[in-house]
């Protein structure tokens, strides 16, 4: 697989939204977004339509010790002007700034794991950054269509350059 992402350096954003704790032995991703997309039209000051679907990971976590039972929180939310007017049942979050490789990925979201082992284990190895311990996001814009193998998506990896030898 050829992956060439563009690497983009971003100021904090402010997101509005509910999120679960959960597994991908327990994805509980159909379920949050059920819950999510039924109300995301409360939220006011919304800065585009695109929807954020985000990953928090806990800071000590290394991609190599992942396994399906590993527990993070994941997201479903949109970026907002500001965080003063919080629908009831939702949550704001504020994603640090920095920076990212970006990834535009076409196709099915069940058929993203070859793509994911790809970013992981081929392109970041040997990209000149590691992981840094930011949470890990996707854009869900106007051509994403789930399932729909013609969707498409940006995958945002956080990264910080990798310390000199």
């Amino acid at each position: 697989m050829n992956l060439h992402p563009r690497i983009q350096t971003i100021a904090p954003k402010k997101l509005i939204g509910n999120q679960v704790t959960m597994s991908f032995a327990d994805n509980k991703t159909r379920e949050l977004w059920q819950g999510f997309m039924p109300h995301r039209n409360k939220i006011i000051n919304k800065l585009n339509t695109d929807l954020i679907c985000m990953q928090v990971y806990d800071d000590n976590l290394s991609f190599n010790n992942f396994t399906p039972n590993t527990t993070f929180q994941k997201w479903a939310a949109a970026e907002v002007a500001d965080i003063t007017d919080i629908p009831p049942g939702m949550q704001s979050f504020t994603l640090p700034g920095g920076t990212y490789a970006v990834f535009d990925y076409k196709g099915a979201a069940s058929a993203f794991a070859p793509t994911f082992r790809c970013i992981f284990y081929e392109w970041l190895p040997q990209s000149g950054y590691e992981l840094d311990s930011r949470p890990h996001f996707e854009i869900l814009g106007a051509k994403y269509k789930n399932e729909d193998p013609e969707s498409e998506e940006e995958i945002w990896v956080p990264l910080k350059a990798k310390p000199s030898d």
